[in-house]
């Protein structure tokens, strides 16, 4: 077991070197960058999106700017020196958990993270519990009663559900119960008075905001974790230890609960710390964009856009590794939940 962590945390390094330089790579070819954004703003046109790329990754002061002024924007944001020294520089404040400083709202990166994890903290722990507190008990149910009319019409609806986009059930309930009905707000996380309320009023406040993008993150996650309980318990159920358990007469309750439930919850309890994880970052993006919900996922596409390079590539390095560590941690759930496995 230990040789076999010892392996793991050794292959985090190359890939995490791999996702880096790709990412690297590719924002050098990116046009609309920190530096052509400047020359635009100096010039009087757009800062942002088309009117910043626009002023082309080539700029060399043929448009009305002094050469020395352009070699001073160059330096402000470190695009002075050659991509390979800016690289090396990355890697090795990377090593000291140095994120680097936004470009634009001048604060560390470290600082904007602490400050946007609150909501996409919230988002992760209410759609993961939400998520596997309905999504278990009913795939367990399913499998009890597979070829009902309930299993059937349950499948139906958790499948559509499924296919249906996240963002695209965000914008229904927004135009529906956000803007023609105006039963809940349209954006942010609480009311512009909150500090102001009492605490019941603020969580009253607080789960008004909330209900939306939950049901948005929430509807598609509860497919996929149900339909591998339902499968689980079935093939659990079909399997000799169970037909023997029921043979001795024991209560068919004691057998699903007691023998069935252990093994079947393996898959299921292996992915908890990848599913909790993937809750805060993997599919919030969209939803904290949709609702104007101040989080990690709206930093992100924020950053993107604006081409904040030391917010792009901090996030990217510090959501890769906590990507690869819960990765491990999931593998090692398999030896605690069932000695059974071995690595080697």
């Amino acid at each position: 077991m230990a040789s076999y962590i010892l392996k793991r945390l050794l292959l985090m390094i190359p890939t995490l070197l791999g996702v880096l330089l790709v990412t690297f790579t590719v924002i050098q070819f990116v046009p609309g960058g920190p530096v052509e954004q400047m020359v635009a703003q100096l010039q009087g046109r757009d800062s942002g999106g088309e009117g910043a790329a626009s002023a082309g990754a080539g700029y060399r002061g043929r448009q009305g700017l002094d050469p020395q002024r352009i070699d001073e924007i160059k330096a402000l944001y470190g695009f002075d020196k050659p991509a390979h020294e800016r690289f090396w520089q990355m890697l090795k404040s990377f090593a000291r958990l140095d994120l680097g400083t936004s470009f634009y709202q001048r604060k560390d990166v470290w600082t904007l993270v602490k400050e946007k994890m609150p909501v996409s903290i919230s988002l992760g722990l209410w759609t993961f519990f939400i998520s596997y507190l309905v999504a278990v008990p009913l795939g367990v149910a399913k499998a009890v009663r597979a070829g009902s009319r309930f299993d059937f019409v349950s499948t139906l609806l958790i499948l559509v559900g499924y296919a249906i986009p996240g963002f695209v059930l965000g914008v229904a309930l927004l135009v529906v119960f956000g803007g023609q009905l105006q039963w809940f707000p349209l954006r942010g996380l609480t009311s512009s008075n909150w500090e102001q309320l009492g605490w019941g009023a603020r969580i009253v406040d607080y789960l008004w905001h909330i209900t939306l993008p939950l049901i948005a993150m929430v509807l598609g996650s509860f497919a996929v974790t149900t339909m591998l309980t339902k499968n689980s318990f079935l093939e659990e159920i079909r399997k000799q230890y169970v037909l023997t358990a029921r043979a001795k007469g024991l209560d068919e309750r004691k057998v699903l609960w007691k023998h069935v439930m252990r093994n079947a919850l393996i898959p299921i309890i292996t992915g908890f710390p990848s599913a909790f994880i993937g809750a805060f970052f993997a599919g919030s993006l969209l939803i904290e964009t949709l609702f104007s919900l101040d989080g990690l996922g709206l930093l992100s596409y924020e950053s993107v856009i604006r081409r904040d390079y030391p917010v792009v590539l901090g996030t990217l390095f510090l959501f890769t590794l906590i990507g690869l560590v819960t990765k491990l941690i999931s593998d090692l759930c398999y030896v605690l939940v069932d000695p059974r496995v071995k690595f080697d």
